[in-house]
């Protein structure tokens, strides 16, 4: 039996989720299919935004990560509106801690730079061997798992058909075009064709994009402890607060393929480079760990818009900034499925760069 709709996504994470939703809110039949949606990347992250915390330099990677932090109200509004559920977005701003008397190595964003009494103000009880740093107020944060809840209840409503536990086995084409996508029990057609698979894009097309392994853990306030009241970005680690105070911790960034699991080194790395960070958490109670896989490529930036064949468009290679990029890829890829338009800032993410 032959499957047909107007799109075919292939990848049902953060990316393919919020794709798919963009195109059925214009009309498009889409059918997703999801390898498997517990081990997607946007279960394992944090849920930072911040393009301005990661120190991007200027050009094409910053400028698409702030078009697209600038999405997020408006998205998130439409997204609880279409569904009931708030993907508990929070513009907290994001700390950028400086240890010691060591260059400062953002001369561009002076404007931001706060010294040790400024940040205090800002975060009580920091590390004491921090300096100063940079408080960029706009950067934030939402709650990833409730964003998977969110587009997975809100492109089901819109019609969207949902195939979970499907693995493709084969892209078939004939010259420049996609024919069809082979699984065990299916085949599928298309009018167009998205790859969203993350870390395992490389088992479906040849495009340099490489698992790379994030360990993360949680841990929970005790009653009456002083909470976070921002994201702290430091060398090696980031604390990400949530309002019920509970903190999320990551994330290692580890070259090992799928090696799955937790290591204890991994978790000792990011509970000693936390408790430099914000002292307090020595105390702290610990909840679980877990672990996913970064989808990253030679020069750590995405893969968007055009492939090799005419009828198959490329979302992948995220690499730290998945949910950041969601709604700009999302509204990107709309276009370019929908009305063949190509933004100028997708001409730097092209596949064929490397």
């Amino acid at each position: 039996m032959k499957i047909h709709s107007d799109v075919l996504i292939i990848g049902g994470g953060a990316i393919g989720l919020a794709t798919a939703l963009e195109l059925a809110l214009r009309g498009v039949s889409v059918t997703v299919l999801s390898r498997n949606f517990p081990e997607a990347a946007l279960h394992a992250a944090a849920g930072m935004l911040a393009p301005q915390a990661e120190g991007l330099l200027p050009g094409p990677m910053l400028a698409l990560c702030l078009r697209s932090r600038s999405l997020y109200p408006e998205w998130v509004s439409k997204l609880e509106s279409l569904t009931g559920i708030d993907p508990e977005y929070w513009p907290c701003g994001i700390i950028a801690p400086l240890y010691g008397e060591a260059k400062r190595f953002r001369s561009a964003e002076d404007e931001y730079w706060c010294d040790r009494p400024s940040l205090t103000a800002l975060q009580p009880d920091l590390g004491r061997e921090i300096t100063g740093g940079w408080w960029f107020p706009e950067d934030g944060q939402i709650n990833n798992q409730s964003m998977a809840k969110a587009l997975r209840v809100a492109v089901e409503q819109l019609g969207v058909t949902i195939h979970d536990d499907v693995t493709v086995n084969h892209i078939a084409h004939q010259g420049d075009q996609i024919t069809e996508v082979q699984t065990a029990d299916e085949t599928y057609q298309a009018d167009c064709y998205l790859l969203a698979t993350g870390a395992w894009t490389g088992e479906l097309l040849t495009v340099p994009v490489v698992p790379r392994k994030g360990q993360m853990l949680s841990l929970q306030a005790k009653t009456g402890e002083q909470q976070l009241r921002h994201v702290l970005f430091g060398n090696g680690t980031y604390l990400v607060p949530r309002r019920n105070g509970r903190v999320v911790i990551g994330a290692t960034s580890e070259d090992v393929g799928f090696t799955p699991h937790n290591t204890s080194a991994g978790i000792q790395q990011l509970l000693t480079e936390s408790h430099r960070l914000y002292p307090p958490l020595q105390d702290w109670i610990f909840e679980r760990s877990w672990w996913g896989f970064r989808p990253a490529t030679p020069d750590e930036l995405p893969i968007l818009g055009t492939s090799p064949y005419k009828n198959l468009v490329l979302a992948t290679g995220h690499y730290r900034n998945g949910i950041l990029l969601t709604p700009i890829t999302a509204v990107l890829l709309a276009e370019l499925i929908c009305n063949q338009v190509t933004d100028p800032l997708l001409k730097a993410f092209r596949y064929d760069r490397f």
